[in-house]
């Protein structure tokens, strides 16, 4: 992979809205004429392959003690324990109506607890909710497992790490935004570096393998200064992995951020100035960029799997495994079975519903076809690795590509006189400058966005 070079001038240039590509057909696309029946059929039909692919579960926890302003995910605020109690019953069902329909044989190779707040739920309750993924799939036992859980360190005590390391998670995500005081008061999320770094340590005592940070820079009152000195109590602290997010204030469309002052938000110019030190101190902290908003250190499984071709971008960002096939567990979960993408219903209620009437709670998806596999290939090389090799497309897809991106590839000419694509006799090759604008590259091969009448369903690229 080559270096990263940020230039504003293009940024700017090429910086608007498009998809995150954590799949293609990205999720407007989703169709409700998708059924539960649909979803069945393909899953079922994913045994019967030659080599039937390992599993990975996502499980969603959709609660939340407390709001924070900026959250632009699905969770539900309250410390109603009998609504929690009803919803952990209808997530029984349905991991019991799952696991039926895949073989005892295929191995879980992945778990990925998120949320809302899957801390929400105590230890007793993990515990329970595991040993039933346990005794439902064939979960793998080994170091190389990646069970992974979201943890919020304003209510997670070193208690709570122990006994998550004890039940099998040996992955630990901590939410963290920033450390400045004042952006903390102002989202509704304050909690100190200290008692972030005593969790840290207790769970690199425990064994945990990785320990990832979310970060989002754009919040209410953050400057370059302010940032950068979060990112020097972070780069001291050293987390394996680094997840560095754009704020994205959508106040009509989530309503907790109505509570954040526009006029506190800082510039587009301080945005991209906060983002260019971010890159310069994470990349001199000997950090190495994966792509979009992803970071991580040399010995991480990222980077790994970025070196072994293993990487992708699914709906946690960049993960590995990339072998697996997906199962969306909890309310909103989108899953990836086969050759379809599904996902499960948005509102309790409706989640409830259909699994009290003995039926999976799937309300959308897609079936994709042969020319979407094609360009969730292209887009995936793209994402993952910063170039696309043409031989591949002949030797796996029986594509000419040349021919079949024909209109593409001029398509992507001006990209190459602005510096951000080299294109070759036999690949695509990002750029260093353009591993910035990975997304704006993608969108070239995306045939589905001709056909929007709007933008505004995706988030800036930058």
């Amino acid at each position: 992979m080559p270096d990263i070079r940020f230039d504003s001038k293009l940024i700017a240039r090429y910086g608007g809205t498009g998809p995150r590509y954590t799949s293609y057909p990205t999720a407007p696309h989703f169709s409700d004429e998708f059924t539960a029946g649909e979803y069945q059929k393909h899953a079922l039909r994913s045994n019967e392959v030659l080599n039937p692919r390992p599993l990975s579960l996502y499980v969603h926890i959709p609660f939340c003690q407390s709001l924070c302003y900026y959250c632009a995910c699905h969770k539900i605020i309250t410390r109603n324990t009998n609504r929690v109690n009803v919803y952990m019953d209808s997530l029984y069902e349905e991991i019991d109506m799952q696991a039926a329909l895949f073989d005892d044989d295929r191995v879980v190779e992945q778990i990925h607890f998120g949320g809302g707040t899957p801390t929400y739920l105590s230890d007793n309750q993990l515990y329970d909710l595991l040993v039933h993924l346990r005794n439902r799939f064939n979960l793998q036992t080994g170091r190389e497992r990646e069970f992974a859980i979201e943890v919020d360190p304003r209510s997670v005590t070193t208690h709570s790490i122990g006994a998550l390391a004890e039940i099998g998670f040996n992955r630990l995500s901590l939410g963290i935004q920033d450390f400045d005081p004042q952006v903390q008061q102002a989202v509704n999320r304050v909690q100190s570096a200290v008692d972030t770094i005593a969790l840290v340590e207790h769970a690199r005592d425990v064994k945990f393998n990785s320990i990832s940070f979310d970060l989002i820079y754009g919040l209410p009152h953050q400057t370059v200064e302010s940032f950068s000195r979060t990112l020097d109590t972070v780069i001291a602290i050293q987390p394996d992995r680094l997840a560095v997010y754009n704020y994205a204030h959508l106040p009509n469309r989530f309503k907790g951020q109505r509570m954040i002052k526009e006029r506190d938000l800082p510039s587009p110019d301080v945005k991209l100035k906060i983002l260019n030190r971010t890159i310069e101190k994470l990349l001199k902290a000997s950090y190495i960029y994966i792509g979009m908003d992803h970071f991580a250190l040399a010995n991480d499984e990222l980077v790994k799997a970025q070196q072994n071709g293993t990487l992708q971008r699914n709906f946690q960002g960049y993960s590995t495994h990339r072998d697996c096939d997906l199962i969306g567990l909890g309310v909103s979960a989108i899953g990836n079975i086969d050759n379809t993408y599904s996902q499960n219903a948005s509102t309790t209620t409706e989640y409830q519903m259909a699994l009290e009437a003995g039926k999976l709670p799937i309300r959308r998806g897609i079936e994709v076809d042969s020319d979407d596999r094609i360009r969730a290939e292209v887009i995936q090389q793209l994402m993952c690795y910063g170039q696309v090799d043409y031989s591949y497309f002949q030797q796996h897809l029986d594509t000419d590509f040349p021919s079949y991106f024909n209109s593409e590839l001029t398509r992507l000419a001006p990209l190459q006189r602005d510096g951000l694509v080299e294109l070759y006799p036999n690949r695509i090759q990002i750029t260093a400058t353009g591993r910035m604008l990975l997304r704006t590259v993608a969108m070239v091969f995306d045939r589905h966005l001709a056909s929007e009448s709007s933008d505004q369903r995706y988030s800036q690229t930058i």
